[in-house]
């Protein structure tokens, strides 16, 4: 657990980066800071390990009192990502992952030996072991960092947007991993973004920080979408706001409807579209009416699929909205058809959705 009771942080020449600061980010769970330019998120975040001393205040981390430890001691407890990964050019993939185990006495091989294992954690193969930097793409090196990170097991690892030099599609799968990772090991992560769509994704509670480091709303994801405290913070969470917030609420109510499915070869329909299926049961994509059999040619992609039972409003009203029939694909656990979705289907679960989340 880290705290921050009424922490203040001013700079030489009188300029307040951080106001009073009052937050406790739980164990075991992702606090994200977010905010504008100049809010002071990054300097609340570096303030955790002592990169930057507060000025006034409390801060502790586990119980300790972290102005009363020994700053080297400190930030090997505690692990550090931050842009561009960070990582030592002239050392191989194994040798910066094993750098802090190596620092902090453990053996070559033992270190090494570790390095492997975490490289695998963070969905590395293991064959770049001997790689340098340089000759890893930018999706590649964030792991590393974030392997390196988790190398001596700190209990907090603070995040200083890791993600925001990579493009969007790396960036979403970096998210994904950090989500599966963190089911896994259960740490302490302080995560700083200037994106709300990645802080309401990632945080089990988002803080929105106001320029000139006051914090303007602590809360969690879908509440920080469904009832901002004012103007401010209405205003960064975006206007869509309302459709994001689908993402916080279940979809078990929505009712599944059905699909007129074919297979390759069979004739296309006389009318409308049709789901074509492998011969597993599994989508392939829509094929529209026409003259002649279904083939690879006539099939459109079919757009996201919603799996039964483990997604949110969101992911289902996305599954509707990007088929090209209008209809949404329902897979079951093993991605077979489970039935189709519509929009309406959606809107209709909304109000049942709505109260079980107020419950």
């Amino acid at each position: 657990m880290i705290e921050f009771r009424g922490v203040t942080k001013r700079f030489p020449g009188g300029t307040l980066a951080v106001d009073e600061l009052d937050l406790v980010a739980e164990q075991g769970r992702i606090t994200v800071f977010v905010g504008p330019s100049g809010c002071g998120k990054t300097t609340s975040l570096r303030m955790i390990n002592r990169m930057v001393e507060p000025t006034s205040g409390e801060l502790r981390v586990d119980g300790q009192d972290v102005l009363a430890a020994d700053p080297a001691d400190l930030r090997r407890g505690i692990g550090y990502v931050i842009q561009q990964a960070g990582l030592f050019p002239h050392r191989t993939v194994v040798d910066n992952i094993a750098t802090v185990p190596m620092l902090l006495g453990r053996g070559r091989k033992a270190a090494r030996d570790r390095a492997m294992e975490l490289m695998e954690t963070v969905g590395l193969d293991t064959s770049m072991a001997r790689r340098y930097p340089a000759q890893l793409s930018g999706g590649q090196q964030q792991r590393v960092g974030v392997a390196r990170a988790l190398a001596a097991d700190p209990p907090v690892l603070l995040m200083d947007e890791p993600f925001s030099a990579v493009d969007p599609v790396v960036r979403e799968s970096l998210q994904d991993e950090l989500l599966r990772l963190q089911s896994e090991i259960g740490k302490t992560i302080v995560f700083v973004t200037h994106d709300i769509d990645e802080a309401v994704k990632l945080g089990d509670k988002v803080a929105v920080f106001r320029v000139g480091g006051k914090l303007a709303q602590y809360d969690e994801p879908g509440v920080l979408l469904s009832r901002p405290v004012d103007d401010f913070v209405d205003n960064f969470v975006g206007r869509d706001r309302g459709y994001r917030g689908l993402g916080f609420l279940t979809s078990e109510t929505i009712l599944l409807g059905s699909l007129d499915m074919l297979s390759m070869g069979d004739p296309r329909p006389d009318d409308g579209w049709a789901l074509v299926l492998d011969g597993t049961g599994r989508p392939l994509g829509w094929v529209a009416d026409g003259d002649g059999p279904v083939t690879e040619d006539t099939i459109v992609p079919g757009g996201s699929l919603y799996t039964v039972g483990s997604g949110s409003l969101r992911g289902a009203l996305d599954a509707a909205l990007s088929s090209p029939s209008g209809q949404g694909v329902a897979v079951d656990a093993d991605g077979r058809v489970a039935g189709s979705i519509t929009a309406d289907a959606v809107l209709a679960a909304l109000p049942a959705a709505r109260d079980d989340s107020a419950a």
